[in-house]
């Protein structure tokens, strides 16, 4: 039977079940059937949306390159960014993969204020008073290691936070760190605007 969960990974928590030397594991929120395992992943430093099943044709479908599933993030940075600097993010960026250059494919990017849905994060961000920060909100169909972090880096914006909010059509908006919620196949698959054929 297949079982399909979504998580709002906590910040510093791993993105698998055996534990870290001084990090918690996913093991810790749920008691998840055995096999489960996450679709992708999050670094220990991020946070969000993490589907979890024992379906393996969705994790063909979400991870293969050639079917581009839109993935959001919010991300706060350091300094003050504008339209004319998400335009660089948005017409792809020259960052480094496995130590190749590698060129970012075009992807959505913008502005925004501080979202009020956004849960606290535990520790909080540490800041410094000569320096602004400020929000963007980033949607890739791609997803090469740490690439969002490496992009805003690229542009002269370090990263500060980082949450994963939206896969397609499936949301964190009313998640807390930790949540763990089940859903059945056609729903889910519905939200990620998978075809009908493969459910």
């Amino acid at each position: 039977m297949h079982r399909y969960y979504v998580i709002y990974k906590p910040y510093r928590m791993l993105s698998q079940f055996s534990p870290g030397s001084d990090r918690p594991s996913l093991a810790s929120l749920h008691r998840f059937p055995k096999d489960v395992y996450p679709v992708g992943r999050l670094d220990a430093d991020s946070e969000g949306l993490l589907v979890l099943t024992n379906d393996s044709a969705l994790n063909s479908l979400l991870l293969d390159p050639a079917h581009g599933h839109a993935r959001s993030y919010h991300v706060q940075v350091e300094g003050r960014i504008t339209k004319e600097h998400t335009r660089l993010l948005e017409n792809g960026m020259d960052i480094r993969v496995n130590r190749k250059n590698y060129r970012t494919a075009p992807c959505q990017a913008r502005p925004v204020g501080a979202p009020d849905w956004l849960p606290p994060r535990h520790p909080p961000v540490r800041f410094r008073k000569t320096v602004p920060d400020s929000w963007l909100e980033i949607t890739l169909r791609e997803g090469k290691h740490r690439q969002v972090r490496k992009m805003t880096s690229a542009a002269g914006f370090p990263t500060l936070r980082l949450v994963r909010t939206a896969i397609e059509s499936l949301s964190a908006q009313g998640m807390m760190p930790g949540d763990v919620v089940e859903y059945d196949k056609k729903e889910l698959y519905r939200l990620l605007r998978l075809e009908q054929s493969s459910i």
